[in-house]
C-alpha cells in the first residue's frame, strides 16, 4: 500500500473536549533520553554492538552496490525503508546544533548524541567520496511504499540516485555540506581529528553544490518528488551551508556569501524545516550579528518578527489550537513546533546575552517569554494536552500504539525470523492491535487543529514519526532539562 508521507494533508477527525487533561508530570530527563534512542531505531546498515534498540537487526547491507559505492549507513527517514539524503542531512545538521548549543546540559547523554550524528555524518562521507558526485537517495520510493515489509527483509530495488556536475542539486550538496561543518564544531572537544575531517569535506561539497547550480528536482526527478521536492528553490541551502562553514572556519568569504546571497535566500522567512531555512539562517547568524548595526538589518528584524509572530502579536503568522499548541496548515504538524520552539530557545539565549528585548505590538517580551513558549510546547507535546496524551511514543501511560513504522508494526526477527514478503505485512498493517515493537522516544506526526488525534496507521499525517520531527527536540529538551529554567 501507498505511504502518504508527513508532506501530505492530515485527516481531521470529529471535534474533541478542550480542557487540558491532568497528565504525568514533565521528566524532560526522559524524555531527552528517549528522544536521542529513537534514532537507533531508524538506523540503516550493520548496526553495532552498542546498539541498544535491540529489536532492530541489520538491514540494506549491499546499499550502493549498483553503482560500486558503499552505502551501507544512515537513517531511514520516517515509516518506509527509503534513505532521502535531503532530509536526513538537515537532521544530522540539527542534531549538530542541539549539541553544539546545549551539549554542556545533556550529561551523559551527549555521548549518545553524537553517535546519532555520527551515524549520519560517517553515511554522508560515503556519499561525498567522490569529487562532483554527491549519492542523493538510496532506495525506489514508489518500490518500497508498494511494500510493507520490515527493512530487515527488503526485497525491493535499492537504487542509487546520485548528482554531478552535468545534474547538480545544489540544494541536496549545501544541507549535506551544512550538516558537516555543523558536526565538525560538535565533535571539536571530543574528536579533533574527526572534526577536521568533517570540515575539509564540508568545504569541498560545498563549493560543488555553489559551482554547480541547479536543483536536485531536475536531476534526480520522481525519486524525490513528490516525497521530497525542494518547494523553497536551493538558496536558502547554499546560504544556509555558508553559514555553518563561516561559523566552522571564521573564513570571511562565508560571511560575505550570507551577506551577499540572504535577500535571495529569504524567501520564506518564517519556515524552518527540512526544505525551508531561512528561519534557521537568521537566528543562526543572529549570534555573531546581535550588536552589529552594520549587519543586522539583513538577519535579525526577520529573527526578531518571527519571535513576534510566535508570541502572537498582531502581525502574527501562527495559530494556536485552544489546548495550546502551536499549529501551522498542513500534515505532521509536530514538525513545525519542535523546529520553531528549538529556535525559540536559541535565539532567546542570544538576547539574554546581550539583555535584548523585543516589542511586539503592545508587548515588550523578553527572553523568559520566548522560552515559556517553547516550554509550553514542549509540556503540550510529552502529555499536558487535552487528551492527555504524550506524542512522544514510549513516554508516559498514553502515547501511540499504531503508529505509520513498518518496523515498529511487523514482528521482529527475534519473534518471526521467517521472510515477510512485499505484501506479507499488510495483514499487521490492518489489525487494531498495538504495534509489537515500541520506537521507543519517537515523536509522532501529532494532533489536528481540534486538538483531537487519530491513533491509525491508516493516518500516517498524525501517527508516523520521522527523525526531522525528532532532531530538534532534542535540543529543546536538553535545555528544558536543567535546573531552574524559568
Amino acid at each position: 500500500m501507498l505511504k502518504v508521507s508527513c508532506i501530505v494533508r492530515m485527516i481531521m477527525v470529529a471535534m474533541m473536549m478542550m480542557t487540558v487533561t491532568r497528565a504525568d508530570s514533565i521528566n524532560y530527563g526522559e524524555a531527552l533520553r528517549k528522544s536521542i534512542l529513537f534514532f537507533e531505531g531508524q538506523r540503516s546498515g550493520k548496526l553495532p554492538p552498542s546498539q541498544r534498540m535491540k529489536w532492530r537487526k541489520d538491514s540494506a547491507l549491499f546499499d550502493g552496490s549498483d553503482i560500486h559505492i558503499d552505502m551501507v549507513g544512515g537513517y531511514y527517514d520516517a515509516g518506509d525503508n527509503v534513505k532521502f539524503h535531503f532530509p536526513m542531512a538537515f537532521t544530522t545538521t540539527v542534531l549538530a546544533w542541539s549539541v553544539v548549543e546545549f551539549g554542556d546540559l545533556m550529561g551523559s547523554e551527549r555521548e549518545h548524541a553524537l553517535d546519532a550524528i555520527k551515524w549520519g555524518t560517517d553515511y554522508f562521507m560515503k556519499a561525498t567520496k567522490i569529487p562532483d558526485l554527491v549519492v542523493a537517495q538510496v532506495g525506489n520510493p514508489y518500490g518500497d511504499h508498494d511494500c510493507w515489509e520490515r527493512p530487515e527483509d527488503m526485497d525491493t530495488p535499492r537504487t542509487s540516485y546520485y548528482i554531478t556536475k552535468e545534474k547538480p542539486g545544489s540544494e541536496l550538496a549545501a544541507e549535506i555540506a551544512a550538516a558537516l561543518a555543523a558536526s565538525s564544531i560538535a565533535f571539536r572537544t571530543t574528536d579533533a581529528s574527526y572534526s577536521n575531517i568533517l570540515l575539509k569535506r564540508a568545504i569541498r561539497v560545498f563549493d560543488f553544490a555553489n559551482k554547480y547550480r541547479g536543483s536536485y528536482n531536475n536531476s534526480v526527478g520522481e525519486a524525490v518528488c513528490p516525497f521530497y521536492c525542494d518547494f523553497n528553490g536551493y538558496m536558502d541551502e547554499l546560504v544556509w551551508g555558508a553559514a555553518w562553514l563561516y561559523k566552522a572556519t571564521k573564513r570571511a568569504r562565508y560571511w560575505d556569501f550570507v551577506k551577499s546571497n540572504m535577500q535571495a535566500a529569504n524567501v520564506s522567512p518564517f519556515e524552518f524545516g527540512w526544505d525551508g531555512k531561512a528561519a534557521g539562517i537568521n537566528v543562526l547568524v543572529s549570534e555573531w550579528v546581535m550588536n552589529d548595526s552594520s549587519s543586522a538589518n539583513l538577519f535579525i528584524p526577520n529573527a526578531d518578527a518571527l519571535m513576534c509572530g510566535l508570541v502572537g502579536s498582531p502581525t502574527k503568522s501562527f495559530y494556536y489550537t485552544k489546548g495550546g499548541l502551536l499549529f501551522r496548515e498542513g500534515a505532521c504538524n509536530l514538525q513545525n513546533v519542535t523546529a520553531l520552539s528549538f529556535l525559540l530557545i536559541v535565539y532567546a539565549r542570544f538576547m539574554e546575552g546581550v539583555k535584548k528585548t523585543l516589542s511586539c505590538g503592545k508587548e515588550v517580551v523578553d527572553s523568559k517569554w520566548l522560552i515559556n513558549i517553547a516550554k509550553s510546547q514542549a509540556d503540550y507535546i510529552l502529555g499536558k494536552n487535552p487528551l492527555g496524551m504524550s506524542y512522544m511514543v514510549g513516554y508516559g501511560s498514553k502515547y501511540p500504539q499504531r503508529i505509520h513504522h513498518r518496523g515498529s508494526v511487523l514482528p521482529s526477527l527475534d519473534a518471526h525470523p521467517q521472510h515477510f514478503g512485499c505484501r506479507d505485512g499488510v495483514a499487521y498493517f490492518k489489525t487494531e492491535k498495538p504495534n509489537p515493537n515500541v520506537l521507543i522516544g519517537a515523536l509522532v506526526g501529532g494532533p489536528a487543529y481540534d486538538d483531537s488525534f487519530q491513533d491509525s496507521r491508516y493516518n500516517p499525517g498524525q501517527s508516523e514519526p520521522t527523525t526531522y520531527l525528532n532532531a530538534p527536540f532534542v535540543g529543546v529538551l536538553a535545555y528544558l532539562n536543567k535546573p531552574n529554567i524559568i
